[in-house]
């Protein structure tokens, strides 16, 4: 593929093995899309209070933080497929626990199984990506990896729009529909673990395991990194996750559309991502990056205005779409700033640095939308967003990815 198609995206750079790596693992993604918007959209419609959705959500994320290190450093030493593998067995039947009970203290431990699953898949995916990519054709892999995650992650989130008419056509009860789809995906989840192991158990790994916890060379510039993340992922907690809560509460919008419209949002968010690679041709990668969030940014303050669903649901779309356009730019660049054997740490450590805080402040966020504040969520973020988006540019605006050979 020449430079400049490279230059404007396209897919045909990126190897074959990364293809199906991306593929295969969707249907992990398509069935944990159903599982988010079935704990912030029809937990609260079936009783729970929104304290406790924050709650669910802010365990996952702290279990995540506590095991993403240990994780990334054993992938590190030992292996990511087998990590990675490890995380994509774990997932079915953390879904499984939400079709049999509705108990919390089950729910707590089967969404902490969850988080340390989602540790193992942090902890390895963008460095198994990157491992098998170059500066020519890494930018096209991790857009491709998050248009399809994101396409498969919007069709589980859409599942309950189908739910109505059969609930009508074979007289099911809302409790009896959900249960049955949280069976059937968590059969989709096992899909994932049983395609790929044909194909990665002959993937041969070249193994150079960083030999300290936290010095190497990478270290101080994924510190910055990481702690300008850790900005947006603390604003993004007060409010993104709890998207589908907030619906409910202000606008009486049940899963049967939060659900689509969450789903329609994630298939914006990867067609914008065909985008970024462009951005990133034309501007660079930290001007695309910076660009892109700091619009997403005012669009996401105008919610806390909006006095209707329609309305609301037309600029979450554009706020999604731009947020996320810079997601895949961001991987790539992490991974193309650090050496080779420091991926699955920088991996693991950039992701609980963002985790950590955005748990902490979903809690937060659900006790507030419990407490009827709708609008004071979207001005905390808001502001932490801008200077996060802010020092991003500051501190990385010279920095350029290493050459990789071909």
């Amino acid at each position: 593929m020449s430079s400049e198609g490279s230059r404007w995206g396209g897919f045909s750079a990126v190897p074959s093995r990364v293809k199906w790596l991306v593929y295969l693992a969707s249907f992990s993604g398509l069935a944990y899309g159903y599982i988010i918007i079935a704990i912030t959209a029809y937990m609260p419609e079936a009783g729970m209070s929104s304290g406790d959705v924050g709650l669910l959500i802010g365990v996952n994320g702290l279990v995540f933080v506590v095991t993403a290190i240990p994780i990334g450093l054993l992938a590190d030493k030992h292996g990511r497929k087998t990590i990675f593998m490890l995380g994509m067995i774990g997932i079915p039947p953390s879904i499984l626990v939400y079709a049999f009970t509705t108990d919390l203290m089950l729910l707590l431990i089967a969404t902490a199984i969850a988080g340390l699953c989602e540790g193992g898949f942090a902890s390895t995916w963008n460095a198994l990506i990157a491992d098998q990519t170059t500066t020519k054709n890494r930018n096209q892999a991790f857009s491709l990896s998050f248009i399809v995650g994101n396409a498969a992650f919007g069709i589980g989130m859409a599942l309950p729009f189908v739910f109505p008419p059969i609930q009508s056509w074979l007289n099911l009860t809302s409790e009896e529909i959900h249960n049955y789809a949280f069976v059937l995906m968590a059969g989709v989840a096992m899909l994932s673990p049983i395609t790929l192991w044909p194909m990665m158990k002959d993937y041969k790994e070249d193994l150079k395991p960083r030999t300290g916890f936290v010095r190497g060379q990478s270290t101080g510039i994924l510190l910055k990194f990481s702690g300008v993340n850790s900005l947006i992922g603390l604003g993004a907690g007060f409010i993104i996750p709890l998207i589908p809560t907030w619906l409910l509460l202000k606008f009486g919008i049940t899963d049967a559309w939060s659900g689509p419209l969450l789903a329609l949002s994630s298939i914006t968010i990867g067609l914008a991502a065909i985008l970024s690679t462009r951005l990133a041709g034309s501007y660079g990668m930290v001007k695309a990056i910076v660009i892109t969030q700091a619009i997403s940014t005012v669009f996401m303050l105008s919610l806390a205005f909006v006095p209707g669903a329609i309305l609301a649901a037309g600029i979450y779309l554009m706020r999604a779409a731009l947020m996320n356009m810079a997601v895949p730019l961001l991987d790539s660049f992490l991974m193309g700033i650090i050496t080779k054997e420091e991926r699955g740490f920088a991996s693991a450590l950039n992701s609980l640095i963002w985790r950590l805080p955005n748990s902490a402040s979903t809690i937060v966020g659900g006790k507030l939308l419990e407490d009827g504040e709708y609008e004071l969520p979207f001005y905390i973020a808001a502001a932490f967003y801008a200077v996060g988006i802010t020092l991003f540019f500051k501190l990385f605006k010279d920095v350029k990815p290493k050459e990789d050979p071909d």
